[in-house]
């Protein structure tokens, strides 16, 4: 067993090697504080036969007894990957895939199993130093290492590795990961930080990134192994003289048609001319046409931007496509959007929903719900295929969290608008960065349902060409530029600050002056497409969807929950019943009423008060007769609270049997006389009611027997 360390920060970071997994290519145990992951990586003994691309393939396993926790649900063991699992499958996916050679095509399998988890120590950014280690130790053909850290901003420096209490103050979740040379992958979420604290921030990761770098490079001069020898494919030289100048013309044409179906029509079907023409010539030299054609596309399409400035579609390096933009798209949903830009297009949808709508996260971290969610679709037709309608892939996923992240700060808190909220961007035409379409469909979605977000957001996906010091940035990418070129950076945010930032690269890195320089034409094209999104809407509606449920919100004693529900949930099942308004109760007394007819939210609402209210002396109360008593009759005065109206209580004169003035069922008035040491209510009725005038003074003599004048006192 081996181990290496340092110091990172405050905490031990530390690798060790020897002990664990031992028949795998390279495995490493990585500890960082006391956050624990075991990074194994795998190589196939023999390339995979039928493919033309580099089969790597990461996994990262979140363990719930990391966190001491026993998964929920009736099956007890870990399923499928949570959302939070791919996305840190692809942050560690990302910086290592253009550091393999680009010829390789035997299957590497790299796993990530998280064993602990410190909350002040993310694992996904120990996944990404611990892949690099496992595969920079092992045999597999790597060009590393690459190390990574996590950058917060926290009074406006920049602090690596923040902890729980320094994230919660942080603008700033920024993953940086790079070479010794240059950084080559980047992943953030910010609160409208500028690029002067963003460009400080990345220069601090990467000075991080070269210790941690030295600490792999140290690792592998003791215990590295041999890298093994991949041969290089190489066409069939005679078949590569005749081909390149076939191809060159041909592909130079077809690249300067500016629409994508017809631009990829012209491709196809020089590559269809050279398989007939040359395939009789040259048969099994399929692989070699289909190399040489790849090479020839890149290699034209390169030369186009770099010296001649021209792009397929012939716009500018800095130009963005046409963009239009729609709101109230749909008739019944609470709001939507319909964003196109050139030959992309996306349908956004909102939904507002009560509290208990959120989404439950079960994973490793302390959050335990979600109350925003932009869900991202992308169906086959958007690229004018046919093909299998399934769930989410990691690339909807990842697409859908990047433009989750960069609406998020937006949003208004749930103090101030306490509705769970959903987006759903649909694509339904794609011709590059489709996520960022996203971003801005999303924006003008929240504002069409009347969601109070602080400030509208756009997206913008940009370019990269380097060949030497030749240096092109191209903004508002298409698809062919983000297959061929260097770089995919996706920057979003308000017109005040970056709100999410995504940077991939295909070489080894970029330096932080290109870093710079493409910020900057980032943050100008945005704030462009910001500019003709308000022309069509700038501020919120007033006014939420009439499709929309109204929200009524109130708050009572922790002690008044259980009259609310009932026994069994019977009272707050009848009170849904009689209004149709869905109530949510929270266990700190927080009530939220949700329904489409706001006055039957408002009735609810009154049902609610008048169960929690409390019965005070010398109130006056409309209530109900409940049961009767020759003693007088039980009034119940408030939902679940009565009271006893006394015979002797009823009027002013003399009431001889209770059912003379009440009956069973009755509704009357009464008045709150006392409520006694044992909290008995007693009632009286003959308060409320005027009182009889005093009887006049009597004659002395009216009344009085008068003796018949015929009458004889003689005796009978």
């Amino acid at each position: 067993m081996e181990t290496f360390s340092l110091e990172l920060e405050g905490k031990t970071l530390k690798l060790e090697t020897g002990r664990l997994a031992k028949q795998a290519g390279g495995a490493v145990l990585i500890s960082y504080g006391e956050t624990v992951l075991l990074v194994t990586a795998t190589m196939s003994d023999e390339p995979r036969e039928g493919v033309d691309f580099f089969p790597l393939t990461v996994d990262y396993e979140e363990r719930l007894y990391a966190v001491g926790r026993i998964p929920g649900g009736f099956i007890k063991r870990e399923g499928r990957p949570t959302e939070k699992a791919i996305l840190s499958a692809r942050l560690t996916d990302r910086p290592l895939r253009p550091l393999f050679p680009e010829e390789l095509r035997n299957s590497v399998h790299i796993v990530s199993t998280v064993l602990s988890v410190d909350q002040n120590c993310p694992p996904e950014i120990l996944s990404i130093i611990g892949a690099s280690a496992a595969l920079s130790i092992s045999h597999i053909p790597f060009s590393g290492p690459v190390a990574a850290v996590m950058t917060g901003l926290v009074d406006g420096k920049p602090v690596i590795n923040p902890d729980l209490e320094q994230s919660l103050r942080s603008k700033l979740h920024l993953v940086v990961a790079g070479t010794k040379d240059a950084i080559n992958m980047v992943e953030a979420g910010a609160c409208e930080v500028s690029r002067e604290d963003l460009l400080a921030c990345l220069a601090a990761a990467h000075e991080a990134i070269k210790k941690i770098i030295a600490l792999q490079e140290e690792m592998v001069s003791r215990v590295g192994r041999p890298k093994i020898e991949i041969p290089l494919f190489e066409p069939l030289p005679e078949l590569a003289a005749e081909l390149e100048p076939f191809f060159l013309q041909r592909i130079d044409q077809a690249l300067r048609t500016a629409d994508k179906q017809e631009r990829e029509e012209k491709l196809a079907a020089v590559k269809e001319e050279a398989m007939t023409q040359f395939l009789e010539e040259y048969p099994d030299r399929e692989h070699d046409i289909k190399y040489l054609y790849e090479k020839v596309l890149k290699n034209t399409l390169r030369r186009m931007i770099l010296q001649e400035s021209l792009r397929p579609d012939g716009r500018k390096p800095n130009e963005i496509r046409p963009i239009s933009c729609e709101v109230t798209v749909l008739p019944r949903t609470h709001g939507s959007a319909l964003f196109t830009r050139g030959q992309t297009q996306v349908l956004n949808v909102c939904t507002l929903g009560a509290p208990r709508d959120v989404q439950i996260l079960d994973g490793l971290g302390i959050e335990e719900f979600k109350r925003f969610m932009h869900h991202y679709n992308f169906p086959p037709y958007s690229v004018g295929e046919a093909g299998f309608m399934r769930g989410p892939g990691r690339r909807e996923i990842g697409h859908g969290a990047l433009a989750e992240r960069a609406l998020e700060f937006v949003i208004p808190s749930e103090e101030e608008f306490p509705y769970t909220i959903r987006l759903v961007s649909e694509v339904l035409e794609s011709n590059g960065s489709t996520s960022m379409a996203s971003v801005c469909a999303g924006s003008l979605s929240l504002m069409d349902a009347g969601i109070p977000v602080s400030k509208a957001v756009a997206g913008i996906a940009m370019g990269l060409i380097k060949e030497g010091e030749n240096v092109a940035i191209l903004s508002d990418i298409q698809g062919i530029e983000d297959f061929l070129g260097d770089m995919d950076f996706k920057v979003a945010g308000t017109a005040e600050g970056i709100t999410a930032l995504q940077m991939d690269i295909k070489t080894r890195g970029i330096s932080l002056d290109i870093l710079s320089s493409a910020l900057e034409q980032a943050v100008s094209g945005y704030k462009y497409i910001l500019g003709i999104m308000q022309q069509t809407i700038d501020r919120p509606r007033p006014e939420l969807s009439p499709y929309a449920p109204r929200m009524i919100t109130m708050h009572i004693d922790v002690d008044k929950i259980r009259d609310v529900i009932g026994p069994g949930g019977r009272v707050i099942n009848k009170i849904t019943a009689e209004t149709g308004a869905e109530i949510n109760i929270e266990s700190d007394g927080k009530v939220y009423i949700l329904s489409v007819d706001l006055e039957a939210g408002r009735k609810a609402q009154e049902m609610i008060e008048s169960l929690v209210a409390d019965v005070e002396p010398g109130q006056v109360y409309t209530g109900k007769v409940t049961r009767v008593e020759k003693y007088g009759a039980f009034i119940e005065v408030l939902p679940g609270k009565e009271g006893l109206l006394h015979i002797s209580r009823m009027d002013h004169r003399h009431v001889e049997r209770t059912e003379d003035v009440v009956n069973l069922g009755d509704e009357i008035e009464v008045k709150v006389t006392d409520i006694d040491e044992k909290g008995r209510i007693n009632l009286s009725r003959k308060d409320l009611l005027p009182k009889p005038p005093d009887p006049a003074p009597r004659d002395r003599h009216r009344g009085r027997r008068q003796r018949s004048p015929n009458r004889s006192k003689q005796k009978p």
